[in-house]
């Protein structure tokens, strides 16, 4: 009878080899941040300096990422040459309202979704979620003419009309309230308390991280928002920043340093009102759809 040897025992990594491997992959997660880092501000860091150049040297190749003279009166110009203060106030004004009534009227509905128990909850929960798949290009005509037939066309109205509700808001409270105990509500019905006293003095300071989310990401998405302005608001005292920049843009040339300045004057607010949240942005987002 013949013996076989026993197959060679695994290698056993050592403390210090485990430690150099675990090195090793920090230092590679911090290349591979660096670098996906550096492609996303990249385009921010050709905005501002295309902001500070001439209107040829914008596009000129090979690309120069830096200005041979810093051109920093556009920064002056665009306010003397466009009604770039009317621009920003409509954007404002929108972005705000657009806001407020998202986060109330979300985060209201998302309430009844999750703790009010009625027949085809679930199911009318799903079919407004779905509305997320319908692209708008489907259904844009029917609500323009909508619109125009109760004469809210051209006019800020309308802009806060088809964005004052949105099924994504809805989603994430919803998902949201999901992780807050049904015993906490269940114990407030008991002392007395109504829906609307749930809501307000429970559900609302308890998601704090929730509704920054909301509101920074609606906040955002109307800031930026192109095509319905473009649609509703034909007179120029009604411009928003996104449709103002196109007067910087001709039949014939463009004055790209204006424009690139204009951007950058958009993304600011933008930027600096995330720096201010993020922290309340990132908890939202990580504890959304946690069961508590």
């Amino acid at each position: 009878m013949t013996t076989h040897p026993a197959p060679p025992a695994p290698p056993v990594q050592t403390p210090s080899g485990r430690r150099r491997n675990s090195r090793i992959g920090r230092v590679l997660g911090y290349l591979a941040t660096a670098v996906a880092s550096v492609a996303v501000l990249l385009p921010f860091y050709w905005m501002v300096v295309s902001s500070l150049k001439t209107d040829n040297e914008v596009f000129t190749l090979p690309v120069r990422w830096l200005p041979s003279a810093a051109q920093w009166h556009h920064y002056a110009d665009i306010w003397t040459r466009s009604d770039l203060t009317t621009w920003l106030g409509n954007t404002v004004l929108l972005s705000v309202a657009v806001t407020v009534l998202q986060v109330l009227t979300g985060s209201f509905a998302a309430y009844g979704f999750s703790k009010i128990r009625f027949p085809g909850r679930d199911a009318l929960f799903l079919t407004y979620v779905a509305t997320l798949a319908v692209p708008w290009q489907s259904y844009m005509i029917p609500q323009f003419v909508l619109l125009s037939k109760m004469h809210l066309s051209d006019t800020l109205w309308s802009i806060i009309a088809i964005q004052a509700f949105g099924a994504l808001g809805v989603f994430l409270m919803r998902q949201f309230y999901e992780s807050i105990p049904d015993e906490l509500v269940d114990a407030a019905r008991i002392d007395g308390m109504s829906e609307y006293g749930i809501y307000r003095r429970i559900m609302l300071p308890l998601s704090t991280p929730a509704l920054a989310s909301l509101a920074l990401l609606t906040l955002v998405n109307t800031w930026n928002d192109f095509l319905g302005p473009l649609l509703y608001l034909r007179s120029s005292n009604l411009w928003t920043i996104q449709l103002g920049l196109r007067t910087f843009i001709s039949q014939y040339s463009a004055e790209y340093a204006l424009i690139m300045t204009g951007s950058v004057l958009s993304v600011l607010p933008i930027v600096v009102i995330f720096l201010l949240g993020q922290r309340y942005f990132v908890e939202g987002v990580a504890t959304t759809g946690l069961k508590g």
